[in-house]
């Protein structure tokens, strides 16, 4: 079963897509900021057990563009989906030339935010 870690500040976003992913059969990780994301994916035994993040970008302590370039940096396959409530084409365009998978705006659709965890998922196991 996929891993998704789910990088949101925001408790009932989280929860909606927590619940998304496990009806769809994937097992969810959770982490309110970027901070917490980066102590969750080093705490594993084996830190790639994580099949695919998705990230908010603005949020306290480690927000999503620095938990991002952590990410690239350190663990480069895994594929990222950026899901942020303020759209800006310039940003999308930067992150996704660095390597993002999906920059989805919220709010999200379940059919969206299903479609691209699944991309990054099988892009994932492709690789």
């Amino acid at each position: 079963m996929p891993r998704i870690l789910v990088i949101e500040d925001e408790e009932e976003i989280r929860s909606t897509v927590k619940h998304h992913l496990l009806k769809a059969n994937y097992e969810v990780v959770e982490a309110e900021d970027g901070e917490k994301a980066i102590q969750k994916i080093n705490e594993a035994d084996n830190p790639l057990k994580i099949d695919a993040a998705v990230c908010d970008l603005r949020m306290p302590k480690i927000n999503g563009l620095e938990a991002i370039s952590y990410f690239r940096k350190e663990y480069p396959t895994l594929p990222l989906i950026v899901m942020t409530g303020f759209p800006d084409t310039q940003l999308a365009v930067s992150l996704l030339k660095q390597g993002v998978k999906d920059y989805l705006v919220k709010p999200v659709g379940k059919d969206a935010l299903l479609a691209a965890v699944k991309k990054a998922v099988l892009e994932r196991f492709q690789s």
